[in-house]
């Protein structure tokens, strides 16, 4: 895990996944994921007081039941992907250090 740029292409109406890089949580764990911006959260993980959010309301609802996140690994599926769903996705890990990953999806 950590500063990676992993760039997809998906189909208009596929799922994508969006790997952590992460087998399993641990208990230091606090897992952001962003769009776009990194004032953008769409889900957030904090291990140790055992929440598991996901943000549907952010963009307008764009993301609207269309999240999943894996609470083993931290891992976010998006389903039904559209077309404005292509973007900048950053997963941020707070541990002992910040950890970054990026992913940029085109959806087609």
């Amino acid at each position: 895990f950590g500063d990676s740029d992993t760039v997809k292409m998906v189909m208009e109406g596929d799922s994508v996944t969006l790997e952590s890089g992460v087998t399993e949580l641990q208990t230091d764990y606090v897992m952001t994921w962003t769009f776009e911006r990194p004032d953008i959260h769409i889900a957030k993980i904090n291990k140790e007081a055992e929440t598991f959010n996901i943000y549907n309301d952010v963009l307008d609802g764009r993301f609207r039941d269309r999240l999943k996140l894996d609470h083993q690994t931290g891992s976010l599926t998006i389903t039904n992907t559209r077309t404005t769903d292509s973007g900048l996705y950053q997963l941020t890990l707070s541990a002992e250090q910040e950890k970054t990953n990026r992913f940029t999806i085109t959806a087609y």
